[in-house]
């Protein structure tokens, strides 16, 4: 996976987990939903980049994340 890509996905994912933190403080389900959805989006992202690095056990746990 490019470095690039990477960081990008990795933003994507600390976007996701921050509207989820903000939804949980201020009560908004749909921020937290929205926030979960951008952090699954992330991970699934992650995980094809490994399929096609060939890194089977990373796209494993990505889109395990994903799921979670």
């Amino acid at each position: 996976m490019g470095l690039k890509d990477n960081l990008s996905h990795l933003a994507e994912e600390a976007k996701g987990k921050a509207q989820e933190a903000m939804g949980k403080a201020t009560g908004d389900e749909g921020k937290q939903a929205e926030g979960e959805a951008t952090q699954s989006s992330a991970n699934f992202k992650q995980a094809g980049e490994n399929l096609k690095d060939g890194d089977l056990k990373g796209a494993a746990n990505d889109a395990k994340d994903a799921l979670d």
